[in-house]
C-alpha cells in the first residue's frame, strides 16, 4: 500500500442556485471558510433543476443564524434536515469467527451516493463513509439516508487539505467544523477520522484522540476512471479483515459495487463498518484487522 499517494480531490459541487440553501450555505462557509471558498468549482451538470428563487426572509434567516457564532451551521440544512436520525440497527458480526471486509467510501455525499446506499442494500451491506464537511452541507439528506441505512460515518475534513501541512489549531479546525456539520444535520459525531490522502504524523495525531483509518486495498478509482478496473483492483487484492477504499464521488466507482458485492458475497464475505470491523473498538491507527479464526 502507497501511503503517499494522492487520492482524488473532493467534489466541491455548488449548492443549487437561487435556493435559501444556496444563501445560507454561502452566508456561513464563506464566515467561517474565507470569502475564497465560495469560488470552488461547481458541478452544475449533476445538479437538479433549481427550484424557486429565495426570499428576503430566508436571507435573513441566514444573516441571523450565521451571526449567532458557532451553532449557525445548522442553517445550512433546511428545517426538515435538522432532526436527529435513527439509524437502523446493524446485525451482529463477529469478524473473529467470519471472513469480513470493510468497504469505505471517500469524499462524498455527492450525486452518485443514493444509486450506492441502493446498491449496498440489495446485498444488506454495510459501509463506513468518510464525508468531507463542505459537501455534507450540500447534499444534508443525502447524509441523512446514508446514516438512516445504518451505515458509520467518519470525518473526512472539512476541505480535504493535507493536514500534515497545517497548524494544530487549523487541523482541529477541519475536524471540528466538519464534527458540527455532520451533528447538526444528523444527530451524531463520527467516531472515526480518515486522513486525506492518508497523511499522517504526530502532531495530526495528537489533534484528537479517534481512530485513524487508513486502508489495506487502495482501488485507485481516482486514477483509474473505469468500473472494470476499479472492480478487478479491489477483488484482486482483498483479504479477510481488509478495508478497501473506494471514492463515491466518481460514477465509475459507483458502477463498480455491484460486481464487487456480488463476487465478494459467492465468496462468503460479510460487509461489515470498520467498527464492526474490530468489535466496535477500532485500534488507534488502522490498516486492516487480523484475519478469522476458521478453523
Amino acid at each position: 500500500m502507497d501511503i503517499g499517494a494522492r487520492s482524488c480531490p473532493p467534489f466541491l459541487g455548488g449548492a443549487r442556485r437561487g435556493t435559501a440553501r444556496t444563501v445560507a450555505t454561502a452566508v456561513l462557509v464563506a464566515m467561517t471558510c474565507g470569502a475564497s471558498t465560495l469560488a470552488a468549482p461547481s458541478q452544475a451538470a449533476h445538479a437538479a433543476p433549481p427550484p424557486a428563487a429565495a426570499t428576503s426572509a430566508a436571507v435573513s434567516e441566514a444573516w441571523g443564524a450565521a451571526a449567532a457564532g458557532a451553532q449557525g451551521v445548522v442553517a445550512m440544512a433546511a428545517p426538515d434536515d435538522r432532526a436527529e436520525v435513527r439509524p437502523r440497527p446493524r446485525p451482529r458480526v463477529d469478524c473473529r469467527r467470519v471472513k469480513c471486509v470493510a468497504l469505505t467510501f471517500d469524499d462524498g455525499p455527492g450525486p452518485y451516493t443514493d444509486t450506492l446506499l441502493a446498491y449496498l442494500a440489495a446485498y444488506h451491506a454495510q459501509a463506513t463513509f468518510f464525508v468531507v464537511g463542505s459537501n455534507v452541507v450540500t447534499y444534508p439528506r443525502v447524509l441523512r439516508r446514508t446514516v438512516a441505512a445504518g451505515h458509520e460515518i467518519g470525518n473526512h475534513t472539512w476541505s480535504h487539505p493535507d493536514l500534515t501541512r497545517l497548524s494544530p489549531a487549523r487541523v482541529r479546525s477541519q475536524l471540528g467544523r466538519t464534527d458540527q456539520a455532520i451533528r447538526a444535520i444528523t444527530g451524531i459525531v463520527p467516531g472515526l477520522v480518515r486522513p486525506p490522502y492518508g497523511a499522517i504524523n504526530a502532531t495530526v495525531r495528537r489533534q484528537t484522540g479517534r481512530p485513524m483509518v487508513l486502508w489495506s486495498v487502495d482501488t485507485l478509482d481516482w486514477r483509474y476512471r473505469s468500473s472494470a478496473t476499479v472492480a478487478r483492483r479491489a477483488l484482486r487484492s482483498v483479504r479477510p479483515g481488509s478495508v478497501i477504499l473506494f471514492h463515491d464521488i466518481h460514477p465509475t466507482t459507483v458502477r463498480a459495487i455491484p460486481r464487487v458485492l456480488r463476487k465478494l458475497a459467492g465468496r462468503g464475505y460479510r460487509f461489515v463498518t470498520v467498527s464492526q470491523l474490530f468489535g466496535g473498538h477500532p485500534p488507534r491507527l488502522v490498516f486492516n484487522a487480523a484475519p478469522p479464526d476458521l478453523h
